[in-house]
């Protein structure tokens, strides 16, 4: 990530939506154990519009590679 962004998003696996959204769940140590870096293979990196720097802008167009 470190060329595109100085901040890394949380990427969570699918099975740990759940653990991660339950307002309910305050095992800080559970939840901070979710917190590892995602795998370089699971992820692309592709050009997107610099309409995504604006808030107002809402379109599937946002995702699509240039």
């Amino acid at each position: 990530m470190m060329p595109i962004h100085d901040r890394m998003p949380v990427i969570l696996a699918p099975g740990d939506y759940d653990a991660w959204l339950d307002p309910a769940n305050v095992n800080a140590e559970m939840l901070r154990a979710l917190l590892r870096p995602a795998e370089a293979d699971d992820m692309v990196a592709y050009l997107v519009s610099r309409a995504v720097n604006s808030s107002r802008t809402d379109a599937p167009m946002l995702v699509e590679p240039v």
